[in-house]
């Protein structure tokens, strides 16, 4: 059994993030956590600093997209209120589905929080799991404890109906989302700016335009 140092709340990061451009290491010895990320200015450095440093540095093996994935979909089946599940349904569907996820419960701060609480406690199951089966060991105990085994469920949630909408109906359903997104202190400036083109309509619908039809002849004069 390897007895290792672990900055716990760097490693939980390290664990959620799971991108191909992005890999993390755990120093052993100090439980500090390295992350190289491909588009950094410094990776070349950080990559030399962990390669110099031999079995001291462990690499992390962060949750799979399958696997949190897996964790948005039952969450999603434990939500009760109808119009946020729609919405979560329809997010978790396609590409950018992490994303639309997160931002889907923006306006839903208790489920928000169950949701922070539920991945929580996934994340630290996956890093019970992942010591136990390389028989690491830590210095300090985890502050979570020990995370009894998640309950696994068969999720079959429906698929979203596709529904073909016109163009105006997209934009307004987008205007909506995104209204629905912003900070209450700025909803006055958007709903003015709103009313100001919604005047301008109006206005220019309300315009008179001249008479269709041939030109009358200019009068000659006497």
């Amino acid at each position: 059994m390897r007895v290792i140092a672990v900055r716990w709340a760097e490693l939980e990061t390290a664990v959620e993030r799971n991108a191909p451009d992005t890999e993390s290491f755990l120093d052993t010895r100090t439980g500090e956590v390295i992350t190289l990320v491909e588009s950094a200015p410094n990776v070349e450095e950080l990559r030399t600093k962990v390669m110099s440093g031999g079995d001291a540095y462990l690499r992390v093996e962060p949750a799979s997209s399958r696997e949190q994935y897996k964790w948005m979909e039952r969450f999603v089946a434990g939500v009760t209120e109808p119009v946020l599940r729609e919405r979560l349904i329809i997010s978790i569907d396609g590409k950018g589905a992490f994303r639309r996820f997160k931002d889907a419960l923006l306006n839903y701060p208790v489920e928000r929080e169950r949701w922070f609480a539920y991945r929580g406690e996934l994340l630290h199951w996956h890093i019970q799991e992942w010591f136990k089966r390389d028989e690491l060991t830590t210095v300090e105990p985890p502050p979570w404890g020990v995370v009894p085994p998640p309950v696994e469920v068969e999720v079959h949630l429906p698929r979203p109906v596709v529904v073909t909408e016109a163009p105006g109906d997209v934009y307004r359903r987008t205007a909506r989302d995104l209204l629905e997104q912003l900070p209450a202190a700025e909803l006055p400036s958007a709903i003015a700016f709103l009313e100001f083109l919604r005047d301008r309509g109006s206005a220019d619908l309300n315009r008179v335009r001249p008479a269709s039809g041939r030109p009358k002849p200019p009068t000659s004069g006497a």
